[in-house]
């Protein structure tokens, strides 16, 4: 009601003040109205010279008052003419009010400014007068002035700027022709006034000695903007330097917020107060504001638009999904490139709010440690390290010190941060992988997110630091730049982790309040779909669940349909997935397919996998195994998640698939399976084992160096692989990959296949003509048998076409019912048989110790 009651008075006065300022000459020979002089009235006379005078009673101490309304503060000249007719004093002087806040002049509660005349140094000086207080001088007047004992005249020229400086200046001639300045100040104390009046005080022969004329108050200055308030997120009080006419200065269409946006409210709640009221919040950091067409009530106005930047800081909010990020990652502080050697994370505020960090969990899979009473201002940067190292990290910015820090993986984890109740805010499932440097991948390098606009990013937006130290604890990374997520999400596989359950896992983290919903499933068998979950932290996972089960071994398609991932990327056609459900497997079904267990240098193992089963069969929770004093040894889990293989289907373990495809370049992407790391499997010999979930053995593989094809220079970098799917895993089965494959298939037919091979008569050579020189090509012949009944011994040797032997293939090998033997064209001292005919021997002894004989003919081929 008091608002309302000030805003009234100041429209009521307005007609008033907008005439002009003041002008007073007194001249109409009445000083009541035009403008109306109130208070002592009867005190003052207009004389015949047309100048108002005291006449007042005879009364030694008496004080007149004589006021008229004046709101003009800054920008303002203050002019009048005086002359006292008396010796002044400390009891005789005249006090002229140029701004007032009450009509009263005489109450010791006033407040405002007025110039002295008279007074014990006879001199004009301009004062400060505070409520309850003594007035301040702040312009000291020459002394003795005004010496005169009955003559004293003098015309005051008083100015204060828009920024608030004051200046004194009288002409003691009167004639407004010859001012002399009494000096300068500055002083902003008081910024609104009410009044403009004379307050006189005398001796009793002095009742009639004051005389005052030609009374003026100029104003030609615009209105300036004094002060900014943000009173909210979306409100703001402007002061300006005086008062204002009220139509302008409540036109919303006068202020614009950040070059476009108007305010819904532009009120004027004071004379030269306006309150501005947004529809938005204000942004945080700096924000412009630009106010146009304004007047004071003068009826002077902005020539150009004001601007003022004001900044703006929010007040501090839990950061919800998405709005605290971890943008680097030191997993691996040892050896330091520049760094303190410590783990750390970096926290980045990417919004335009201030957000409050206290209470917030960061957890690994192990531990959780909780933020203190922090913030992190819009844009802004923080490095998070245990309590004991900040001031090791000070120097690089804002630092925030934790207790119980989780200690970081080198090859990676899960990573997550949530607010006090446990709600995500933020998760990142970093890997070693994404260094792409594999020298940085030893240590001292950091993780850094590329684009921070692009949370949901996973590999293809972290990369390792550029900066010579090492990393950048609390400031933009250097490897910022634009990288936005234009992609919508594939669906990479589809599990099903039991008879009426569905896994999907996506290549990308997605809407998962789109993803939840079920009516954008569906399979072609026509199973309904029950229910549908999306998981976090990660929401790269959905759980299907059907109304009915699925049958082993039947193939089924998956559609999903209005999917998109966390960047609003929506797929635009039907995603379909073929699948089945997995079987239990037996031992044979999954075996071992090719080995490398002597890389290059810089170079790592390999184990590839191949199901030769009609099964489709889960490889979660298998093993591989080596094996120490015959037991087996240094078990690692093959994958924790569900990878199912498909009838036919390979797979490559390694601890580096980037390594293999930069070594092998034909390797198959979609056939590689990451484990953190293999069993140790030694270049010279060793065993590999792989162990079902069950716990039995799979398939079991003994290698040594001297399986490989001894013409073979060098066997870094040569793999074993399989021959046959069907046949065992033995030496006999495997051989040295092809040059001209590279000397590795990973992911694909080994360049050694043969299909089987069924013998027509109990013994059959297979190709009758090959050629040992590690290309690929038929570089080794195979005897094939097949028995119709067991027991048989065999004794396999290799003559030349002169009779001699060359090379003893087998010695009292028990024979299966069916089965084969390789001669990969080597002599007995290793050295390579010449291009020729030759002869397989071939002695079979039966249980009864009867014995045949087999010749067959072999050609060993080549280039001349």
């Amino acid at each position: 009601m008091q608002m309302k009651q000030t805003l009234l008075a100041i429209l009521l006065l307005l007609p008033l003040l907008s005439q002009a300022q003041l002008q007073e000459s007194f001249a109409d020979g009445d000083f009541t109205h035009s403008p109306p002089w109130t208070g002592d009235e009867s005190s003052f006379i207009v004389n015949q010279q047309g100048q108002l005078q005291s006449s007042g009673p005879s009364v030694t101490g008496t004080v007149l008052q004589l006021a008229t309304p004046s709101q003009a503060v800054a920008g303002t000249t203050w002019e009048f003419w005086a002359n006292l007719k008396l010796a002044t004093s400390a009891g005789n002087y005249a006090d002229i009010f140029l701004i007032s806040d009450s009509e009263d002049l005489q109450s010791n509660s006033i407040s405002g400014y007025f110039v002295r005349i008279g007074g014990t140094p006879d001199e004009v000086s301009l004062f400060r007068k505070d409520a309850g207080r003594t007035a301040v001088n702040l312009i000291n007047g020459e002394d003795q002035t005004i010496g005169s004992s009955t003559n004293n005249v003098v015309r005051v020229r008083v100015t204060r700027s828009v920024s608030y400086e004051w200046e004194l200046a009288i002409d003691i001639s009167g004639s407004g022709q010859n001012y002399v300045s009494q000096g300068t100040a500055t002083d902003a104390t008081y910024k609104r006034s009410n009044w403009f009046g004379l307050l006189l005080r005398y001796s009793s022969a002095n009742n009639q000695k004051f005389f005052f004329d030609d009374f003026a108050i100029t104003d030609t200055q615009p209105p300036v903007l004094a002060e900014l308030e943000t009173v909210n997120t979306q409100e703001l009080t402007l002061q300006f330097n005086e008062p204002l006419q009220p139509e302008p200065a409540q036109e919303e269409a006068n202020y614009t917020l950040n070059g476009s946006i108007k305010p819904v409210i532009a009120e004027l709640t004071g004379a030269g107060t306006v309150r501005l009221v947004f529809s938005q919040n204000f942004s945080g950091g700096t924000n412009q504001l630009r106010v146009a067409g304004l007047s004071d009530i003068y009826g002077n106005r902005f020539s150009v638009p004001a601007e003022v930047s004001f900044s703006f800081v929010p007040p501090a909010v839990l950061p919800g999904y998405n709005e605290l990020l971890i943008t680097e990652i030191m997993a691996d502080e040892s050896p330091a490139v520049g760094l303190p050697p410590q783990e750390y994370i970096e926290l980045h505020n990417p919004t335009n709010k201030v957000l409050n960090l206290q209470g917030i969990r960061y957890s690994d899979a192990t531990s959780t440690a909780t933020f203190p009473n922090a913030q992190l201002l819009p844009g802004e940067y923080a490095v998070v390290v245990p309590n004991a190292q900040v001031a090791n990290f000070a120097a690089y910015g804002n630092v925030i010190g934790i207790s119980n820090f989780p200690g970081l993986n080198n090859s990676g984890e899960l990573l997550q941060l949530r607010q006090p109740n446990g709600r995500l805010i933020y998760a990142v499932n970093y890997s070693d992988a994404w260094y792409k440097v594999n020298s940085k991948r030893e240590g001292g390098w950091s993780l850094e997110m590329v684009d921070v606009a692009n949370p949901c990013g996973s590999v293809e937006n972290w990369t390792a630091s550029v900066d010579p130290r090492g990393g950048t604890p609390a400031q933009a990374n250097t490897v910022a730049a634009s990288n936005p997520d234009n992609t919508p999400p594939a669906l990479t596989t589809v599990t099903a982790v039991a008879p009426d359950q569905l896994l999907l896992r996506f290549s990308e983290r997605l809407d998962s309040a789109q993803a939840a919903m079920a009516v954008n499933y569906s399979l072609s068998s026509g199973i309904p779909i029950a229910n549908v979950q999306v998981q976090g932290p990660l929401f790269v996972e959905v759980i299907v669940e059907l109304a009915a089960p699925l049958q082993e071994s039947q193939q089924y398609n998956l559609t999903a349909t209005q999917i998109s991932d966390c960047s609003g990327n929506l797929s635009p056609q039907p995603i379909i997935y073929n699948f089945a459900l997995p079987s239990a497997p037996e031992p044979g079904d999954v075996v071992i397919n090719e080995i490398l267990f002597n890389p290059r240098s810089g170079g790592v193992d390999f184990v590839e996998l191949v199901n030769r089963s009609s099964k489709y069969i889960d490889l979660q929770h298998w093993q591989l195994a080596n094996t120490s004093s015959d037991s087996v040894a240094g078990n690692r889990t093959v994958t924790a998640s569900n990878y199912v293989l498909a009838p036919g289907q390979y797979v490559v373990l390694t601890s580096n698939p980037g390594n293999i495809k930069t070594n092998y370049p034909a390797a198959q992407d979609e056939a590689f399976l990451r484990m953190s790391a293999l069993p140790p499997y030694p270049d010279e010999a060793g065993t590999v084992v792989v162990i079902q979930p069950d716990g039995q053995t799979a398939d079991r593989f003994s290698y040594h160096n001297n399986m490989h094809f001894d013409l073979i220079d060098d066997l870094n970098g040569v793999s074993l692989e399989r021959i046959r799917l069907e046949g065992p895993t033995a030496a006999s089965n495997f051989h040295s990959a092809a040059s001209t494959a590279g000397y590795a298939t990973p992911g694909y037919r080994n360049s050694q296949s043969q299909e089987n091979a069924a013998a027509q008569q109990l013994f059959q050579v297979e190709p009758p003509v090959f050629s040992p020189d590690g290309d690929g090509y038929e570089d080794f012949t195979t005897i094939n048998f097949t028995t119709n009944q067991t027991g048989f011994v065999a004794n396999i040797t290799v003559f030349d076409t002169q009779g001699r032997e060359i090379r003893k293939l087998a010695r009292n090998e028990l024979l299966a019912a069916n089965g084969f033997f390789r001669w990969d064209g080597l002599r007995e001292d290793g050295t390579k048989a010449a291009i020729g005919y030759y002869l397989f021997y071939i002695e079979l002894f039966d249980l009864n110790g009867q014995k045949r004989e087999y010749k067959e003919k072999v050609v060993v081929g080549g280039r001349l």
